[in-house]
This record gives structure tokens, C-alpha cells and sequence, in this order.
């Protein structure tokens, strides 16, 4: 583990997850990458019965907000959130004539992500709306639209106008939780 990297899991905070593409690539830089990143991401959320609050897809990373597990680690979760798209969009596609010339360079091919994910613990309402406003503007912010509801590709559309995404926002978990504990 990198020196200075703290994870503090076992306080039920929510965790702002950050991670890149390698060496910053844009490999998740077009629309069909970002519809399969979003896909993979629903199985994993519900294979591991996750919580996610919110989330935006960019070209060269993704962030989002999510809760520890009940059981088993959120590092597991990221692990095979990361493989799975990794396999799945690493995977030469088949070409029609072998003469062909690959469009990949080999590099490419063998990584897909940088090696660690960033996590910062959200220990206050205060932070989660910060971390919120934050991803839904990234893509203003970088340039890729005017607003953020012109990026399909995060959760603001659910908070803004109520409208279901790929990936279920089931905040209503954290408001049972909060209730019962």
C-alpha cells in the first residue's frame, strides 16, 4: 500500500471514490464505453447490495459516492467493478479481414486502470451534498457541456428532475438505516 494512503472503513460514512484510467487515457471517452461502465456498474451495485448516492462517468475517470457494505469490503467491490470493465472493453474487437491493421497499441491493451483508488470518507450531510454538487459539475467544469444536465453520464439528472438513471440511486436505504440506527 502507497505511504499516506488511510482508509477508514467500519464508521457507516459514505465514500467519495475516485478512479482513473491508466496514465490518464481517455478510455472511457466515448459514449458506448460510458453506457458499459454505467451497465457494469448495476450488476456490481446489485451483486454486492450497494448503496450508490451519486455518480459521473469521464473520459479519463470516474468518481462516485457509495456506502461501506454490510458485509465485505468496498475494496472488493472496486476490484471487480475495475476487472469487469476492464475484460470487457480491453477485449480486441474481432476483425473481419486479418489483414486489418490493429487500431490498439499492445500497451493499451495490457492496463486499463491506474492501480489504487482514491477514498475519502464522508462523515456529514454538509460533505455529501460537496461531493455531489462537485461530480455533477466535473463535466462543466472540463469543457464536455454548457450544464450539467447535458451529461448523461452522472446522477444529477435523478436529483434535478427525478429521473431514474442506468444505475438505481437507492437513497432510500441510507433513510432506513438513519431511522433504524
Amino acid at each position: 500500500m502507497s505511504k499516506g494512503l488511510r482508509r477508514y472503513y467500519g464508521t457507516r460514512h459514505l465514500h467519495f471514490i475516485t478512479c482513473s484510467c491508466y496514465r490518464r487515457q481517455r478510455l472511457l471517452g466515448s459514449a458506448r464505453r460510458r453506457d458499459t461502465f454505467l451497465h457494469i456498474l448495476e450488476q456490481v451495485r446489485r451483486k454486492y447490495d450497494c448503496v450508490v448516492v451519486g455518480y459521473v462517468v469521464m473520459p479519463e475517470h470516474f468518481h462516485l459516492l457509495i456506502n461501506e457494505l454490510e458485509e465485505g469490503s468496498l475494496g472488493t467491490v472496486m476490484q471487480v467493478l475495475k476487472q469487469r470493465v476492464a475484460r470487457k472493453l480491453l477485449r480486441p474487437e474481432r476483425r473481419k479481414d486479418a489483414r486489418q491493421m490493429r487500431l490498439w497499441d499492445e500497451e493499451r491493451l495490457r492496463h486499463f486502470w491506474q492501480l489504487r483508488f482514491y477514498d475519502f470518507n464522508v462523515w456529514s450531510e454538509r460533505k455529501r451534498i460537496e461531493k455531489l454538487k462537485y461530480m455533477h459539475r466535473n463535466p462543466v467544469m472540463r469543457g464536455l457541456v454548457t450544464s450539467p444536465e447535458q451529461w448523461r453520464w452522472s446522477s444529477y439528472r435523478y436529483y434535478a428532475f427525478g429521473e431514474a438513471g442506468p444505475v438505481k440511486l437507492n437513497t432510500w436505504k441510507m433513510e432506513l438505516r438513519r431511522i433504524a440506527g
